[in-house]
């Protein structure tokens, strides 16, 4: 439940995010999210967290980070840390839990609703202690997956919420395949 008059804020975990639309068989249009939680209040601010990987050299995720910079999502990110685990595999690892509790804390005597997209259960304390304050919390994530992306405890806690797959024709696109090129490509000039 949104009401128009109030003032909004997102929290977008960025790698839980994307792993729930992924499961889901969708990407987010970042464009259409604002929009569409644009017309659902006033919205004041839209985070959005990740991790990067700073000695690549290139990363996937960095042509979106740029994008939401410039469009107005504010980007919280931190150099993520590599790691080889027990068994030789390479691991990433860039928690931005803390960061983006913070931000909430902070925040908080500025809105009315905060909207988190995450399923992660470490942040129900976040959901109880914004809610001790006033705030009404809506959690965005999935149950539709298997297994379902959001734990049950945070669930339980927020004031809403929303499941990502009711979302899918509001801000969502088709998965993009990998483009693969071929001979034709590079002669046809249809452009």
């Amino acid at each position: 439940m949104f009401y128009r008059d109030e003032r909004l804020a997102l929290f977008i975990d960025g790698s839980n995010l994307y792993a729930a639309a992924k499961s889901l068989g969708f990407d987010i249009d970042y464009k259409l999210l604002r929009q569409e939680f644009m017309r659902r209040g006033k919205m004041l601010r839209a985070f959005y967290y990740t991790a990067l990987l700073e000695n690549d050299e290139y990363s996937p995720i960095r042509p979106l980070v740029d994008w939401l910079n410039y469009n107005g999502f504010t980007m919280v990110t931190k150099p993520a840390k590599e790691y080889t685990d027990s068994m030789g595999r390479r691991k990433v690892k860039g928690n931005m839990d803390i960061e983006l509790t913070v931000d909430a804390m902070e925040l908080a005597p500025h809105v009315d609703h905060v909207v988190l997209f995450s399923g992660d259960g470490d942040f129900r304390p976040l959901v109880e202690a914004l809610q001790r304050k006033g705030v009404r919390v809506s959690v965005v994530s999935t149950i539709r997956s298997q297994p379902p992306m959001i734990a049950d405890e945070l669930r339980r806690q927020a004031d809403n919420f929303i499941e990502l797959d009711e979302l899918r024709d509001v801000v969502g696109r088709p998965t993009r395949e990998p483009r693969v090129e071929t001979q034709d490509d590079d002669a046809s000039n249809d452009d």
